[in-house]
């Protein structure tokens, strides 16, 4: 069946953070949609490019230049069109851009029209966006990697390990992992006022405590410490979001953690180390995002999951070499990372087929839109990262998912441990 859309109109407006971003209104025959694009602070090199208008104007992050290409290049192009497909829409703007990495028209204005083109043919064919975009058999929940305490660039504390994660594995359904994973935050909170203060309640930009600790070991110990406390214990794994390139130094080739110089051999160790004391069953980049000797030997070694962020960039050709090679064996799924739905989708569903884990995820700079919810269930990857459940652009995400749970009713599927499993 067709769609089309009968009116697209971009404005600039704010994310979470407070920049500028891209939001992109369009118009059915039967109803408006909106999309909003997020933006990430701890940005990989091999993402497509986000277009900013420079100046002095919001310090240089307006996007007027991105609404523009929407309004007056992009509009043009699609309203009053018939479309069959998500794919013919997103083939259509990557051709009217025509370059590599988005760089003409910026991913974030593309990103804004391909994301409200889903919304807007979900609602002109009368189903919910995870059935548009995974069809019927898309049932499965996502579990939730909960960033709980913030470090690295998207927090103002000594440790350069980004995230340290709180992971419900051990629970039947998503609602009950969510509950669980809400009162150990709020226990955490308690935990890290007593031994800290109350300063150390301030939060990074993905809403996870922020205490002044130089280790990651210092950030997994208090998670675990709130875990006991809230009698769930064996209910929950843990993992990290390391971001390990912007601690790297290319120059020297090392690491720089907790005051300490560490190769890629000293590195793989201090996992190995953490891995084995705290139950971590994930880690995210723990490596610089060109080593590809060292995602191949992480793989080996840890027998966790390796997540491919900034090393993969959803780019359908940086996995394609990583399943070759053995590198890694699971990636996040950034949809402003590749600047389409489509082009997303296929790296997500080619992952999957190939037995690499996909965890969709949100970026820092994120905002209310609640797409990616549907687009882990539309995949059923079962593993979603959206930050910290407290603050508006995260539970956006959390609630869109309590629904689809709700209208998904006995096909509802949790898989727990299962997600990562296959993996090891």
């Amino acid at each position: 069946m067709a769609f089309r859309m009968e009116s697209v109109h971009a404005r600039e407006v704010l994310d979470a953070r407070g920049w500028p971003t891209v939001e992109v209104e369009a118009q059915t025959s039967k109803e408006t949609v909106i999309a909003q694009i997020p933006a990430g602070l701890s940005r990989g090199r091999h993402e497509a490019f986000e277009l900013r208008d420079g100046g002095t104007r919001y310090g240089g992050r307006g996007v007027k230049k991105a609404v523009a290409n929407v309004n007056e290049i992009i509009a043009p192009k699609i309203v009053g069109r018939d479309f069959s497909s998500q794919s013919e829409v997103d083939k259509l703007l990557i051709d009217l851009d025509g370059s590599q990495e988005k760089r003409m028209l910026g991913a974030n204005a593309i990103l804004g029209v391909s994301l409200a083109s889903a919304k807007a043919a979900s609602k002109a064919l009368g189903v919910p966006l995870y059935k548009y975009l995974g069809g019927d058999e898309a049932c499965t929940l996502p579990v939730p990697f909960f960033d709980i305490i913030g470090g690295g660039k998207l927090a103002g504390i000594p440790m350069e390990i980004q995230e340290c994660i709180l992971a419900p594995t051990g629970f039947n359904s998503y609602s009950e992992a969510v509950q669980a994973s809400v009162e150990v935050y709020f226990e955490l909170a308690k935990v890290v006022r007593r031994r800290y203060g109350n300063a150390a309640l301030n939060v990074g930009d993905d809403g996870g405590y922020v205490p002044n600790i130089k280790k990651a070991e210092e950030g997994l110990s208090l998670i675990q410490n709130a875990v006991k406390k809230s009698g769930y214990d064996e209910q929950f794994d843990y993992a990290l979001d390391a971001a390990a390139t912007h601690f790297y130094d290319v120059r020297t080739r090392t690491y720089r953690v907790a005051g300490r110089k560490m190769s890629r051999e000293k590195m793989l160790s201090y996992y190995e180390r953490l891995v084995k004391h705290f139950r971590i069953v994930s880690i995210e980049d723990p490596l610089f995002q060109d080593d590809w000797e060292g995602f191949r030997e992480c793989r080996r070694r840890l027998k966790i999951q390796i997540v491919g962020d900034d090393f993969f960039a959803t780019n359908l050709g940086r996995l394609k070499k990583a399943v070759e090679e053995e590198a890694a064996n699971a990636m996040l799924l950034k949809i402003n990372q590749i600047g389409t739905i489509s082009e997303a989708m296929e790296a997500g569903r080619y992952a999957l087929q190939h037995g690499y884990g996909v965890m969709v995820s949100e970026r820092s700079g994120d905002t209310e839109d609640d797409a990616i919810a549907d687009i882990a269930v539309a995949l059923n990857c079962g593993q979603i990262k959206t930050g910290a459940p407290a603050r508006a652009e995260h539970t956006a995400k959390y609630n869109r998912l309590f629904r689809i749970e709700e209208e998904l009713g006995p096909r509802a599927r949790y898989p727990g441990r299962k997600a990562l499993t296959r993996l090891h």
